[in-house]
């Protein structure tokens, strides 16, 4: 007899991860030598697939080492695999509750294994993140400064222009990396040759939607969170809104978008009809 296919379920945090294969877990540390031990226990297992729940970076080494190992991972949505737990009434969590959940998901739901960003692609991505959090920043120091006391507005004026360079030699590095790479090179210069993509647009897409090229358009809509849901129950016909998805994708699509309804002749008189037709603005 062929050995049971097995379903992974990884629940990770800074210091531990929590493994559930079927019945059996354990727990390793969230290190090299614990990660060392868990590719070793997850050895001569016909495994059909480990999903590991994104958590703000904890992850990273995990699901490389994972697939340099040649194992099929996923790293899962939060936010689905949430919805997955409340929709099978599993209400409480702990870490091992949480790790038995993801193998749960990956036997029911089987989410598609894809290829992970290599290094390069891995810290394009931090750089656009770090972008979006000097922005933050610099917004949340400007809007200080209207309401600060003398004593303190020096201060916050200096941060602020720390801030800025600091978003100045992110923007040289995300160049510098796109002019090294004549993939990406053309991406962008793809990209650009539609008015109303500008740099910052081009280069979310880059190092965030990946997939963009290799999807079909509801595939990739889907993906960035710009297709719209229906909201239909019985005889009742709700508004189709846009979300979920990829925010920060979302998010520069939407700039992109609005820029090319006032630039882009093909998007504006699109955007015309449809405003025409009682769509909201």
């Amino acid at each position: 007899m062929s050995a049971r296919t097995e379903y992974v379920g990884i629940d990770v945090s800074k210091a531990e991860l929590e493994v559930a294969v079927g019945e059996e877990g354990w727990t390793v540390a969230n290190d090299e030598s614990g990660i060392e031990l868990l590719l070793e226990r997850l050895g001569g297992r016909a495994l059909e697939l480990i999903v590991v729940e994104a958590t703000g970076g904890y992850e990273t080494t995990t699901v490389a080492a994972l697939a340099e190992a040649g194992l099929p991972v996923v790293v899962a949505n939060p936010r689905q695999v949430r919805d997955f737990a409340r929709s099978i009434g599993k209400l409480a969590k702990t870490d091992r509750i949480d790790a038995q959940v993801l193998a749960l998901f990956a036997e029911r739901v089987r989410p598609e294994v894809r290829p992970l960003p290599d290094e390069d692609a891995q810290e394009f991505a931090a750089l656009l993140a770090r972008r979006r959090q000097l922005i933050e920043m610099t917004v949340a120091e400007k809007n200080r400064l209207k309401m600060a006391p003398k004593a303190v507005a020096k201060d916050i004026r200096a941060h602020i222009a720390w801030l800025n360079r600091r978003l100045k030699s992110v923007d040289s590095d995300l160049e510098r990396r796109i002019k090294a790479s004549p993939v990406w090179r053309a991406k962008e210069d793809l990209l650009r040759s539609v008015p109303g993509i500008g740099p910052v647009v081009s280069r979310t897409l880059i190092g965030e939607l990946p997939e963009l090229g290799t999807l079909n358009r509801r595939q990739i809509a889907a993906l960035a969170g710009v297709a719209p849901l229906n909201r239909d129950s019985g005889t009742l016909r709700g508004k189709r809104m846009v979300w979920g998805g990829r925010r920060s994708v979302r998010v520069a699509l939407y700039m992109a978008a609005l820029t090319a309804s006032r630039r882009n002749p093909t998007i504006r008189v699109f955007y015309q009809r449809l405003r025409e037709h009682g769509k909201p603005p």
